[in-house]
């Protein structure tokens, strides 16, 4: 019990927690959302948002680098902090105007993968990466 309520940690339970963290949400993002925009580009590339007049066909291919080609980058813990940056972007753009900021609606499952890829980027990717492998 003591130790339930201590606010020290190990740098083993930090290495592990950011392991799962970015593994859970990396997986997540790729194969839910990523991965099916991917699939049916030819499909939505007329019908998906026009994100600051670049046009439809654009702003998907740029969602599909972040949400698919990033988030794998994510769960090795590749470039980590510089792949997150464009998850980031997408999740702010995806909360704040595709759903109104509606934390307790819509939006919950963008505020969620907001606030998890904005503590990665805080935190860095921890030592079970590859970056954590390269800084050895």
């Amino acid at each position: 019990m003591k130790k339930l309520l201590s606010l020290k940690h190990s740098a083993t339970a930090f290495n592990i927690t950011f392991l799962l963290l970015r593994v859970v949400l990396g997986t997540t993002m790729c194969i839910n959302h990523g991965y099916d925009k991917l699939v049916h580009f030819a499909d939505r590339k007329d019908r998906f948002v026009d994100l600051w007049g670049m046009g439809s066909p654009l702003t998907l291919a740029l969602v599909i680098f972040a949400e698919f080609f990033c988030s794998i980058f994510l769960v090795l813990g590749l470039f980590t902090r510089m792949t997150v940056v464009p998850l980031i972007i997408a999740m702010m753009y995806a909360f704040f105007i595709s759903n109104n900021a509606q934390l307790f609606g819509k939006g919950e499952s963008a505020a969620l993968f907001l606030s998890g890829f904005f503590a990665i980027l805080l935190c860095g990717p921890g030592r079970i990466s590859v970056d954590g492998l390269i800084q050895k």
